[in-house]
């Protein structure tokens, strides 16, 4: 669960070094080159299929992580807050089935386009436009509200998921604790502010 988790949140730097082409004012070059690059690069191919397969053993071991430990204390606490876990990790699974939901929606805009399975904007030669599809959707205030909220949602799971990944890990110590700490919410700021800016400046700069 840690490992995939830490996995999964080092994607994210990649994905938002591509999404910050979009802001780039060359009429989507530099943002289709990367999408055409990351579609058609076999390594980049294999290596899709792997992080799916983190993605579903990922949410998989966290809702048998939830119900195992739901089992374990089937009657809640009489007082609330009793117990010494962190406020984060009492919501996890929920703000795992907010990003859950999410990921579908960005699914079917754009991975279901790009294997046939939903219709979708193309371009001049019939394949996927996935530069205009993210514009397009990124114009339309509600779309951007739920994607904003969902990066809020994962800033939040990132912050307490990458501090306990180290902890499982067995890397819980007086001396480094404090700063992987430190470095996990500054990674989730980083990632959740950084997906959250690009769609709001595309809303606002239409």
């Amino acid at each position: 669960m840690s490992l995939l988790g830490l996995f999964l949140a080092v994607f994210l730097l990649v994905h938002l070094a591509i999404n910050f082409c979009l802001l780039l004012d060359d009429g989507g070059d530099a943002f289709r080159a990367a999408a055409e690059f990351m579609g058609t690069n076999l390594v980049i191919k294999v290596f899709e299929y792997v992080l799916f397969a983190a993605f579903i053993v990922h949410i998989l071991l966290g809702i048998i992580l939830w119900l195992q430990n739901k089992m374990a204390r089937p009657i809640g606490y009489q007082k609330a807050n009793v117990s010494k876990t962190s406020l984060m990790s009492k919501y996890m699974i929920h703000t795992g089935i907010i990003i859950f939901i999410f990921l579908v929606l960005h699914f079917i805009h754009f991975y279901f386009v790009k294997i046939g399975l939903v219709s979708g904007a193309m371009d001049a030669n019939g394949h996927p436009d996935f530069y205009n599809s993210a514009l397009e959707l990124f114009k339309q205030p509600l779309y951007v509200g739920i994607y904003v909220l969902a990066f809020l949602a994962l800033g939040f799971h990132l912050n307490h998921a990458i501090q306990s990944g180290f902890q499982s890990l067995g890397w819980e110590h007086s001396k480094y604790t404090p700063m992987i700490k430190i470095v996990s919410t500054v990674y989730s700021l980083i990632i959740t502010i950084g997906f959250s800016i690009i769609p709001i400046i595309i809303l606002i700069c239409g």
